[in-house]
């Protein structure tokens, strides 16, 4: 059944947006007395039947809503932003397997540049646009919040002082980076209750610089080793969305 977008905020309204309404009208031919299933992108959904249908909107009727749980643990993507469209596919693998937030990062060796705020934020609307299109397809009811990009720096700082106790990792090459399986044995035995949140950093095509993994360490950042064999950095992100998904939802 076609899934369709209806934020939280709308939900008392029962009315899709124009943008939704187009397709539903226009690329879908959906018409009254259409069943179509609704979700919020905060766990909620429910099944629904098109009422009316003008222009700029199309009138539901809900029938009674049910939510989708969600894992104890939250998982961030930290993603240094890849050149072409692999960024695109990131945040779409990132919302199949999970990630509850994305934030694109601006490293020493990304090569793609931003020319200002405005550019950032045109940016940023896309990529939650994707996210949102990956949520109907997938049937995933908690969409991913894709923040503005910003440097490995601000980033760290920033989690530190939301959640000083978050698990914090780095996808590494140096050789002193813990094997991934070693870090969740020792999470096992430590993390009771289960942790709340956990972020993982995944630099460029050219990889972190030595400066950014010295200012990672110092924000109790821990270096993982995802194996001998140097992924790309969009494998690289499935790889370790896919362990911690794997190994934080246990819990």
């Amino acid at each position: 059944m076609n899934r369709f977008y209806l934020p939280p905020d709308h939900w008392h309204t029962a009315e899709l947006d124009e943008a939704q309404t187009h397709h539903a009208q226009r690329v879908l031919r959906l018409q009254s007395g259409d069943e179509i299933v609704v979700f919020d992108g905060a766990g909620r959904e429910a099944d629904a039947i098109i009422e009316a249908s003008h222009k700029k909107g199309l009138s539901l009727k809900i029938s009674e809503s049910r939510m989708t749980s969600r894992s104890t643990t939250a998982i961030t993507l930290a993603q240094a932003i890849p050149k072409g469209s692999n960024m695109d596919l990131i945040i779409q693998k990132a919302v199949e397997l999970g990630a509850a937030r994305i934030i694109p990062l601006i490293t020493d060796r990304t090569i793609v540049r931003l020319r200002d705020h405005n550019d950032a934020r045109k940016k940023q609307e896309r990529w939650q646009s994707i996210a949102l299109e990956a949520c109907k397809q997938c049937r995933q009811n908690w969409m991913p919040m894709v923040e503005l990009p910003c440097s490995l720096a601000e980033t760290l700082e920033r989690l530190k002082k939301i959640n000083p106790d978050q698990l914090r990792l780095i996808a590494s090459l140096e050789k002193e980076a813990t094997p991934m399986k070693n870090i969740f044995s020792s999470v096992e035995k430590v993390a009771i209750p289960p942790l709340s949140s956990a972020t993982i950093f995944i630099g460029p095509e050219g990889d972190f610089t030595p400066e950014e993994y010295a200012f990672a360490r110092h924000a109790d950042c821990k270096a993982v080793s995802l194996g001998p064999i140097v992924l790309r950095t969009e494998t690289a992100a499935l790889y370790c969305l896919s362990i911690l998904s794997y190994e934080l939802k246990k819990n």
